[in-house]
């Protein structure tokens, strides 16, 4: 793997290195795009610390972002999901 590959892929695993990161990925697989007021509420956090979460993931390159209104809303990133997906296999 090339250097600048694996310090790539080492960020990633950096965005990836908490539970509530990892918690928010796995809750954004299973919707096409989630509301972070709807983030707020599952984890149960204050909508900043939710917020300080999705720009990790959000600069990692794993998820992003859309505004509707007032809210923003959040999808995975399927070609970085599909990077994963084949360094893991």
């Amino acid at each position: 793997m090339p250097r600048e590959a694996a310090e790539e892929l080492a960020e990633t695993f950096k965005a990836l290195a908490d539970p509530t990161r990892v918690a928010i990925v796995n809750r954004l697989s299973g919707a096409s795009s989630t509301c972070v007021c709807d983030l707020t509420a599952a984890f149960e956090l204050s909508q900043p610390t939710v917020s300080h979460h999705l720009r990790i993931l959000r600069d990692a390159g794993l998820v992003e972002s859309a505004r509707r209104g007032t809210w923003a809303y959040y999808r995975l990133v399927p070609e970085a999901i599909d990077r994963l997906r084949a360094v893991l296999a």
